[in-house]
């Protein structure tokens, strides 16, 4: 991405991952429309990355949970021919494991964690698309690749996020439209806190600031990656994760059952 190439709007710009893509991306000269619920918080904000940077920041403070807030930002994207960059950052985290919260306490998370994040990136994509230009960054996280390590509603839902990026990717291609799936591990933001938990339990050496975690993403985006993982050492081992996967292709859909499975079937 160069300076000057329209407006980006972030979610979830109050605080957090969302806040520091606010910062860098103002930095690389793209004029901003940041959203969460905070409006006080996200005016502060915007006056502080105006005066440092010299570009135009509008708030727009809505609830992405609700149907009122979600509309009022995807109409926004639908209107706003500035804008070439959506960054949803909006999310989230869970309180423990997955059964010591009620079924009915995750509806909050997922609607804004997943229901949010496909209506705005569904939204960006067919705009964008129609345009020929225009980039989508979706937050995931690493748990999408090692669902075991943590809360099963959490994980589903960044498993969503991954492969919707993935797959509007792929449907879009050719079509000027870029996206990028970002998979942080650990990383040093207020949700943690915000779910009644704490980074303290976790190994220094697992945990990256928000600063070092944008900063990698956004190399990543440069250098033109479809999925980022900051904390991954040899992109050559997402290579082989993702070859892997590939080699089952031919043999998911076939008219009859494996030879595995009919071992002792009656003739």
């Amino acid at each position: 991405m160069t300076a000057g190439k329209g407006t980006a709007l972030v979610t979830g710009a109050s605080s957090g991952i969302g806040a520091v893509y606010a910062q860098r991306l103002a930095q690389r000269g793209h004029d901003l429309i940041l959203v969460a619920r905070d409006r006080a918080r996200l005016e502060a904000a915007a006056e502080r990355i105006a005066a440092a940077h010299g570009v135009a920041v509008e708030v727009l403070a809505a609830d992405l949970a609700t149907s009122e807030g979600l509309g009022a930002v995807a109409a926004r994207i639908e209107t706003d021919t500035a804008l070439s960059l959506l960054v949803n950052a909006a999310g989230l985290g869970p309180a423990g494991p997955a059964l010591a919260t009620p079924p009915q306490g995750y509806d909050a998370m997922l609607a804004l964690n997943v229901g949010a994040l496909q209506r705005l990136t569904l939204t960006a994509a067919q705009v964008f698309a129609g345009r020929g230009r225009g980039t989508i960054i979706n937050l995931a996280s690493v748990v999408a690749l090692i669902p075991e390590r943590m809360n099963a509603p959490y994980v589903a839902g960044k498993a969503f996020v991954l492969e919707l990026t993935r797959a509007l990717a792929a449907e879009l291609a050719g079509s000027g439209v870029r996206f990028q799936a970002v998979l942080p591990g650990l990383t040093r933001t207020e949700i943690f806190e915000r779910a009644g938990g704490s980074l303290d339990h976790f190994p220094a050496h697992m945990v990256m600031e928000a600063g070092d975690m944008v900063d990698a993403a956004l190399a990543g985006l440069d250098a033109g990656e479809l999925v980022t993982i900051p904390s991954l050492p040899d992109a050559a081992d997402w290579a082989a994760y993702d070859a892997a996967r590939a080699t089952l292709a031919p043999n998911l859909s076939h008219d009859r059952p494996a030879a595995r499975y009919l071992a002792g079937r009656a003739a």
